[in-house]
């Protein structure tokens, strides 16, 4: 029998832990003395402390210990937690992967220019949104040619919701899809939950989820060219590509346009690997 000092030793855990273990039914002392209260334990009950500790090392709670140890699980339970984990564990390494490359790239940012990085980009989950808009036509992706289009589109949406008897769900938004060369299909939205019917002349259509590269633009949108261009820069250092129309999202409107707030979004999806050369038969 060894003593519970001895035994912690042995099983390189400390004696606290082991009292732990006691209290949650982990590992129970072999003999616990009446008088004294002394635990003691047994050669081989070193098997199962290994197993405890193992299992910890392995990331799993002292609560799925206690379930993977239990007497009544099966194999296939087995297997099915460890499965859980590693493929836990495969999402968290996939996580500090994409955060380390995000720390190279500011690093290779800050060597290039010599300061940190003017814009933050953030990357978030957008949901799916249904949405209430008005469509035109613009002649490229410039300010000076989305701008003319743009606020007066979003003027005669303002103009149409009350008529329409819709209620805003979200802020306004605007996003662009290119439809040929030099022609942009710009869409002045806001998000509603409507059905069908007569909505005033308003078209309704569904965003889908998206992961989006984001970056909160601050002023006029008259300058906000460098800031989309900041997107873009990230996106590429980043191995990432575009994968839907550019989004604008107007957080905040004062009557000032240098005082906008406007967050940029563009749909990411992770670099599609090269293909490989045609083998020579």
């Amino acid at each position: 029998m060894f003593s519970i000092g001895d035994f912690a030793r042995h099983g390189r855990v400390s004696v606290r832990m082991l009292r732990h273990y006691d209290a949650l039914g982990l590992l129970r002392p072999a003999r616990v003395d009446p008088a004294t209260g002394y635990r003691s334990y047994t050669a081989g009950q070193l098997a199962r402390l290994n197993r405890i500790v193992a299992l910890k090392d392995l990331g799993f709670t002292l609560e799925q210990v206690a379930t993977l140890l239990a007497d009544e699980v099966s194999v296939e339970q087995v297997r099915g937690m460890l499965a859980l984990r590693r493929a836990e564990l495969e999402a968290a390494l996939a996580e500090g992967a994409a955060r380390l490359a995000r720390v190279e790239a500011r690093l290779r940012t800050i060597e290039a220019d010599g300061r940190p990085p003017a814009h933050d980009v953030v990357v978030k989950e957008l949901p799916a949104m249904r949405v209430v808009e008005l469509t035109g036509i613009a002649a490229g992706f410039a300010p000076e040619a989305i701008g003319p289009v743009v606020h007066p589109l979003c003027a005669e949406l303002g103009r149409r919701l009350p008529q329409a008897d819709v209620t805003p769900a979200g802020r306004l938004t605007c996003y662009y899809e290119q439809r040929a060369e030099d022609e942009v299909v710009v869409h002045a939205a806001i998000p509603a939950s409507v059905g069908g019917g007569d909505l005033n002349g308003l078209a309704v259509a569904d965003l889908p989820p998206t992961r989006a590269a984001t970056l909160v633009h601050r002023g006029a949108l008259d300058g906000v060219l460098p800031s989309w261009q900041a997107v873009v820069r990230w996106i590429d250092d980043h191995g990432c590509r575009s994968a839907g129309p550019q989004r604008e999202a107007y957080l905040d409107c004062p009557e000032d346009p240098a005082g906008w707030v406007t967050e940029l979004q563009e749909p990411i999806s992770s670099a599609q690997p090269a293909a490989p050369p045609p083998s020579k038969s």
